[in-house]
């Protein structure tokens, strides 16, 4: 416990005075009752008779002023506040896949309303990022609780190329590295073989960190999207994978050229175990909807000093109160 202002301290001297004053008072009666004897009202006077209940009201009274006098200090704990907080990284596929009118009006279009939507639903404490990606990664919105900013960055997404979900998910991670004073990922080439997914390293259960991954299509290209699902895990990110898109599969006119784009799932399911995040598949709107509804950011216990000098108040005003009380019911008069 510390104290906001240490000075009011002090005060406490008052205590052991009014601790003398008050046996001072006693040894007066004592010796009242001496000198005129055994009569009855004198014994009555000196408190004889009521045994050690005649202290109870005067301590409960010295023991409330002490708490008073603490409490004008301004005493301050640290608290445990449970609080919902974090950071989501929207990270979104703008691959030419993406401009599949399976969904209304399209893929790319249907993901960013229902993510504006998600948005708009986060507590203030919650930081959100929005990152695109196709052949590279870009950080689009730096992670942030100003919500509009956060909207208006997802509706300027449009679709481009290629499908790199390795560059998508490493761009995440350094737009989260730059908020949490993390080393940025520098150089990173990934393998050519799929990553292994025993001695994955655990993900912290007390993270605050995920990364939303929205993609339509198979990776297409380096680096390796299960060695950067590691390095998430590493850094105790989370990733929730969602395939927008059907399982059987779509054919697309890119360019003049047709092409058929097909959900991976085995891929995403591997990238969502080995950070212990969630795979998703949509085939339909509604489906997106409800896992929007399902990625909530978590419940977060955090320490933070707080003032309790209300607390300290209201327990000494309780303490005089029932002193009083006990002194009236007794002895017909307060302390």
């Amino acid at each position: 416990m510390s104290f906001a202002w240490t000075f009011m301290l002090w005060s406490l001297i008052l205590i052991p005075a009014l601790i003398l004053l008050y046996l001072r008072m006693q040894g007066r009666r004592a010796q009242i009752a001496l000198r005129y004897g055994n009569l009855g009202l004198v014994q009555q006077a000196s408190g004889r008779g009521v045994g050690v209940r005649r202290h109870i009201p005067a301590i409960l009274f010295l023991l409330g002023l002490t708490v008073l006098f603490v409490s004008l200090a301004r005493p301050q704990m640290v608290v445990g506040l449970p609080k919902v907080e974090g950071i989501i990284i929207l990270a979104f596929d703008v691959s030419g896949s993406m401009a599949a009118e399976d969904f209304t009006p399209n893929r790319l279009e249907a993901a960013k309303r229902l993510a504006v939507e998600f948005v708009e639903r986060q507590p203030s404490s919650v930081k959100v990022g929005v990152v695109a990606f196709s052949e590279s990664g870009l950080s689009v919105q730096l992670p942030s609780a100003d919500q509009s900013e956060i909207i208006a960055a997802i509706n300027r997404l449009r679709p481009q190329r290629g499908t790199s979900l390795a560059n998508g998910i490493v761009a995440s991670l350094n737009t989260i590295a730059n908020l949490t004073g993390q080393e940025p990922i520098v150089g990173f080439e990934g393998a050519d073989v799929p990553a292994p997914l025993n001695g994955i390293p655990e993900v912290s259960s007390d993270q605050s960190s995920a990364i939303v991954l929205l993609t339509d299509g198979e990776n297409n290209m380096n680096p390796n999207p299960l060695e950067a699902a590691l390095l998430a895990a590493e850094r105790g990110v989370r990733i929730h994978t969602i395939a927008v898109g059907s399982r059987e599969g779509v054919e697309l006119t890119v360019n003049g050229f047709t092409v058929f784009t097909k959900v991976d799932e085995a891929m995403l399911m591997q990238i969502s175990e080995i950070t212990q995040g969630t795979y998703y598949i949509a085939d339909a709107d509604d489906d997106l909807e409800e896992m929007y509804e399902s990625i909530e950011p978590r419940l977060k216990v955090q320490e933070e000093p707080q003032e309790v000098t209300a607390v300290f108040a209201g327990i000494s005003i309780l303490i005089l109160l029932v002193g009083g009380l006990l002194s009236l019911l007794w002895f017909s008069r307060v302390p």
